[in-house]
């Protein structure tokens, strides 16, 4: 049984979170708490296996609670967010960078027409979370880069690298930042990024890793060229691919169905990159639930692209790298704290 902490300062949302969890046979609300502090409280006592956060609460937020409950007692939490206030959305990433593992839409009443969408990801969302191992975070930091990380890849790319393509889903907004943090802003090649998220929520992400990391990041849009030391990132509901138009790579946006379930999609990502680079590309999945992205990173390594994964040990969640290294998709498994330097060393001249 999950056993979960409602941290929610309204009633009729708090009863909705309840009745949504409590119609699944495997979930249990053990208890609401009506502000930070109480969720705090109410963490050190109850013990639940996760925690959904609410972030505009009164006596301590959503983000104070997090840092406390990370640092006393780390347990998942899944901030519940709505989607429309700038403020709120940034606090929202705040917390996670305090170690909170996701953050999701509010969902809307009953009657919605999007009820039942909503309703499906909050369970999934909470069900796949509740079962990941966290550690206590002491102060608000990505991994620290290791200096020693690069050495000479065992497949020599046919040429020098045009694009470094990312993918990652459950935990990755802290990953990217681990990794983007540690490049330069004069990274000479574009990295474009396809991370799994609830609708609403990647334009919140472009503002806070700009905030924190020297490059230009930006929300991908329909034909803009890739440059230099720029960071792409694929919109809400969209699969992003790169096409070479004119001898140079651009974006190409489409709404065709999902892959692995995921529109936007990792796979469909990688797949471009190793149909359009002819081995001058680098693919790296990182992070994540499910199976989105293994296939593409095949697609890349077969055509002799470099492929990396993040190790288990600083995943959030165990086991990310294994469908593709079950393919044989792999030539590198790296460390968090190595990516970055391990990527300058890849595209140096």
């Amino acid at each position: 049984m999950i056993r979960i902490l409602i941290a929610e300062d309204s009633n009729v949302v708090g009863l909705l979170l309840k009745t949504i969890f409590e119609q699944e046979g495997d979930m249990e609300v053990v208890g609401q708490a009506m502000n930070g502090l109480d969720a705090v409280r109410m963490a050190l006592e109850l013990k639940p296996d996760i925690v959904t956060m609410d972030i505009r609460m009164p006596v301590m937020d959503g983000f104070e609670a997090t840092r406390e409950i990370m640092t006393h007692i780390p347990l998942p939490i899944v901030v519940i967010s709505t989607s429309i206030n700038d403020a709120e959305l940034q606090t929202s990433f705040r917390a996670i960078e305090e170690g909170a593992l996701a953050v999701i839409e509010k969902p809307v009443g009953f009657s919605h027409p999007d009820f039942e969408a909503n309703r499906r990801e909050l369970v999934h969302v909470v069900r796949a979370m509740s079962g990941i191992k966290v550690v206590t975070r002491t102060r608000a930091e990505p991994a620290p880069v290791e200096a020693d990380a690069w050495r000479p890849p065992e497949l020599v790319l046919g040429d020098y690298p045009e694009v470094v393509a990312i993918g990652s889903s459950t935990g990755g907004p802290q990953a990217l930042l681990s990794v983007l943090k540690g490049l330069s802003r004069n990274f000479p090649v574009p990295i474009v990024i396809t991370q799994h998220m609830s609708k609403g929520f990647v334009g919140g992400l472009v503002t806070w890793l700009q905030a924190h990391t020297p490059l230009k990041i930006c929300l991908a849009e329909n034909f803009m060229k890739l440059t230099p030391g720029t960071v792409y990132l694929a919109p809400d509901d969209c699969h992003m691919q790169v096409e070479r138009r004119m001898g140079g790579l651009v974006i190409r946006l489409d709404d065709g169905p999902p892959v692995h379930g995921a529109r936007p999609s990792v796979t469909q990502l990688f797949r471009s990159v190793a149909k359009v680079t002819h081995g001058q590309g680098i693919g790296v999945l990182m992070t994540g639930m499910g199976e989105d992205g293994a296939d593409g990173l095949l697609a890349m390594k077969r055509a002799g692209c470099h492929t990396v994964v993040q190790d288990n040990a600083s995943a959030v969640v165990y086991g990310m790298p294994g469908a593709a290294l079950a393919l044989d998709a792999v030539v590198e498994v790296v460390r968090l704290g190595k990516l970055p330097v391990y990527l300058t060393g890849m595209v140096q001249k």
